[in-house]
């Protein structure tokens, strides 16, 4: 199986996809607005205590209070997966309101719920993950080879600091005792920079942060079963060069450099990603698969579509359900879904065509290194299954609830349409000799383009060498995007800036200003106004009148109501 990571790296965002016989099976995204928080190490303090749910809301300093279980406050036993709570104790007798203590977030928030945090804090390291809280030495599930399973587990007990665990992780098969020793070493130090933080930071605090997407990658995906790894710019290139110089000379052999603007788009994962976010997915072979995700579960219906076989109604639906199995797996990789799974295979008489789809989907579910537990056939034919949610899915992070139909649907986020008209952007600066570039889009994507005090507006103005006209206009969609180039100088000159000195506008006050809270932020079509006086109107519709214009926002003051009325 030839395995291939592409990684693109821009201003904005990282994004990484992994790639199995040239087929999308995993993408990460990361961008610079919403950083992730799972893994992250904080200092917290117990703000309520729920013995009616066994659990507490501890305050770390997020938006929202994160959420521990009993299970995840109790000592963990180091012979089990899971720490076993004692059900004769109550969460009280283990947490007390304004008790600080050291947590980690095991899953990140959702929606409306906060992160999830454990006690049992986890280090991973390049060839171990270390577990300062309990006295435990475990070998990765997936190395299958019993002689090399128990090599493994003796040189980690050799390295093992006194008092705490460690899980030998997949990549570690046939490393020496010398490399695990110092995976340990840098592992040790870290955990006694997170305790000294802890011990002399205020809380809530973060006391660590886990690696940035690019490092992570290097640590957990980039293995030498790897044929190559292809990075799009030469800074992201000697950036991974430099971090993989204790690691062995194959593996910085492998990394590729092709400086291209968008390598997803050379590579077809631009499309692909496209393809998983719609509903229905088709199969080779005629039939498809439909995903639809509730806050509940996930429900995954097969069909055999436009497939009718060519012997019976028996083998059609074996094999529609076949390649199904495996289609799934892949799909819950590339999306990232998580929690309570259930699918509806076609219906199959025959007892072992249900046993050969089952172990199908089994096989195809090991090369996933989220963990997943298949729990067989009910009643209904259904197939129950789990996935452990970490991470936020595909659709969270490039989609949000839409606007246009309460909810029920969803469009693209303002940051995703903002980022695709930016290659758009450079793409048409490129192939025209026009002075500049129009750019008509809805308000939140031009403001978005324009950025805070005009700064992402000046930078793309720079890399596409021409003047940038960015209008926001109130009746378009919001992924609708109209980007052309225009060469008359005057038209230019009087687009550029929507507003005039003297015009009165009727405007709604969004933020207060980022360094000056006594002003206010509007915006008209997309442009800036800075309001005087408007930090305390957060929220409310009022008359201004323009008093200065510059070249990415202008300044205006708060007139009477009746004046504008009148």
């Amino acid at each position: 199986m030839l395995k291939e990571i592409i990684v693109q790296v821009s201003d904005d965002e990282t994004e990484v996809a992994v790639l199995e016989d040239q087929q999308l099976v995993e993408i990460y995204i990361e961008r610079s607005y919403r950083q992730r928080l799972a893994g992250n190490i904080y200092k917290g303090r117990v703000e309520n205590v729920l013995p009616g749910m066994q659990a507490a809301f501890i305050d770390i300093g997020l938006d929202k209070n994160a959420f521990l279980y009993i299970e995840d406050a109790l000592p963990a036993h180091g012979d089990d997966d899971e720490p076993r709570p004692d059900s004769r104790l109550s969460i009280r007798d283990v947490l007390k309101e304004g008790q600080d203590l050291i947590v980690q977030i095991t899953k990140e928030p959702i929606g409306t719920k906060g992160a999830r945090v454990t006690t049992h804090v986890t280090l991973p390291g390049r060839y171990l993950v270390l577990m300062p809280t309990v006295d435990y030495v475990g070998v990765s599930r997936r190395i299958e080879g019993e002689g090399e399973r128990e090599r493994l587990k003796g040189l980690a007990e050799q390295v093992k600091p006194p008092g705490m665990g460690l899980i030998v992780r997949t990549v570690s098969e046939n490393v020496s005792t010398e490399e695990l020793a110092q995976d340990v070493a840098g592992l040790g130090k870290l955990w006694k920079k997170i305790q000294n933080r802890a011990a002399n930071g205020p809380a809530p605090s973060q006391i660590h942060k886990d690696l940035e997407l690019m490092q992570r990658i290097l640590r957990d995906v980039f293995t030498e079963d790897v044929g190559r790894l292809i990075v799009n710019t030469r800074s992201a290139y000697e950036k991974i060069l430099e971090l993989l110089e204790t690691n062995s000379s194959l593996l910085r052999s492998k990394v590729r450099l092709e400086e291209d603007e968008d390598l997803f788009a050379r590579y077809g994962i631009n499309q692909e990603t496209e393809k998983a976010l719609r509903r229905k997915v088709w199969l080779k072979s005629g039939g498809y698969i439909v995903i639809d995700q509730t806050e509940a579960l996930t429900a995954i219906d097969v069909n055999t579509g436009k497939y009718v076989g060519t012997t019976n109604l028996a083998d059609t639906v074996l094999k529609t359900n076949l390649e199904a199995a495996t289609e799934i797996a892949r799909q819950l990789r590339l999306r990232n879904i998580g929690g309570i799974i259930i699918i509806d295979f076609i219906d199959m008489d025959s007892t072992d065509d249900q046993v050969l789809v089952l172990k199908a989907l089994e096989e195809a579910l090991r090369k996933d290194k989220t963990k997943a537990n298949i729990l067989g056939l009910t009643q209904l034919g259904l197939v129950e299954m789990t996935r452990k949610k970490v991470r936020q899915g595909l659709e969270s992070v490039l989609q949000r609830p839409c606007p246009y139909c309460d909810g029920k649907g969803k469009v693209l986020t303002e940051e995703t349409i903002a980022i695709r008209a930016q290659k758009e952007i450079l793409d048409k600066a490129a192939r025209t000799d026009a002075p500049a570039i129009v750019v008509e889009a809805n308000p939140a994507v031009a403001a978005t383009l324009i950025g805070s005090g005009g700064g992402k507006l000046r930078s793309l103005e720079n890399k596409a060498g021409k003047q940038l006209v960015i209008n926001g206009v109130e009746q378009m969609h919001l992924e609708e995007v109209n980007i052309y180039p225009l060469h008359d100088r005057q038209e230019i000159e009087a687009l550029s800036v929507p507003v005039q000195v003297g015009e009165m506008l009727k405007v709604k006050i969004e933020e207060p200003h980022a360094s000056n809270s006594y002003d206010g932020i509007a915006r008209h079509h997309g442009f800036v106004l800075d309001v005087e006086g408007g930090g305390a109107l957060v929220g409310e519709t009022v008359p201004v009148k323009v008093v200065k214009v510059f070249r990415t926002f202008a300044r205006a003051r708060i007139l009477d109501r009746p004046s504008l009325d009148g």
